[in-house]
């Protein structure tokens, strides 16, 4: 998909769901999520300690889901009542922060925002566009649908590595597991991924990282600075290669919604 480089100068366009969209609005929040964790206590032994693990991810999976919907809640909540000029106002300031953040970090280590169009595609555009820079892939090779696609059949294939943190929806009787998906909400998110315009996150980001075996570096306004997908390293690094994937992360760029932008590189100044 051709992507337009939008000028600085013009000010984003704020992204308001229509409250009686839920696909949008599930869009929109698909990818928010929470980092909590209820303790589990049990005698420590080896059986004991790998059935503390799993029932920990099990419930981190469900916590997740619900935040989301308090989340979306509180979405629908803020953008169906009157405009407030004082919430307005913080939005502005929260994103101006952002934004700030973000290239005090690009500028320590060498990268240029390159503006990605915000479609509901922007992370597999933006990593197209990296793989592009980096010379993995051609240009007619390096497209959304084709970043869909590598990540929709990686987590497909690895389904241990990424059930436990794509939670069930909330309702269905299929699942066996609870707080996890049924083998069928597994396929249909596989299939979502792959082709629908639904954003994709962290459990994408890790697939494209190791599908393509190379280190995806996400800048963000927050704790930590930069989030790591090494295949060869793990999270647990303070080294950046600048022959890896450089994204930005942006919660408040268009409004409510979560964007991606790519990182070229750029000599500091």
């Amino acid at each position: 998909m051709a992507k337009k480089n939008r000028s600085k100068g013009n000010p984003a366009p704020t992204i308001e769901p229509d409250p009686g969209d839920d696909d949008l609005v599930n869009n929109l929040l698909t990818q928010l999520d929470t980092q909590d964790e209820d303790t589990v206590v049990n005698e420590i032994s080896p059986n004991n300690e790998i059935d503390r693990q799993e029932a920990k991810q099990r419930q981190s999976a469900k916590s997740r889901f619900q935040a989301r919907q308090v989340r979306r809640a509180a979405a629908l909540a803020q953008y169906s009542s009157p405009a407030d000029p004082e919430a307005e106002a913080r939005l502005v300031k929260e994103a101006a922060d952002e934004e700030k953040a973000i290239s005090k970090i690009c500028k320590k280590h060498g990268r240029q925002m390159f503006q990605i169009n915000p479609d509901g595609h922007c992370l597999y555009s933006a990593v197209a566009h990296q793989l592009t820079l980096l010379g993995k892939l051609t240009s007619s090779q390096a497209t959304y649908v084709a970043m869909r696609a590598a990540a929709a059949q990686f987590i497909e294939s690895h389904p241990d590595d990424f059930l436990p943190f794509l939670p069930a929806i909330e309702g269905e009787d299929t699942s066996t597991d609870p707080g996890l998906m049924s083998p069928s909400q597994f396929r249909q998110y596989c299939h979502d991924v792959r082709d629908s315009a639904v954003w994709g996150g962290e459990p994408e980001i890790q697939a494209l990282s190791r599908a393509f075996n190379v280190p995806i570096y996400v800048v963000q306004a927050g704790t930590p600075p930069i989030v790591v997908h090494d295949p060869s390293r793990g999270s647990e690094t303070d080294e950046f290669k600048q022959d890896g994937v450089w994204l930005s992360y942006h919660r408040r760029m268009y409004g409510l919604g979560e964007h991606y932008n790519s990182l070229r590189s750029h000599p500091p100044t």
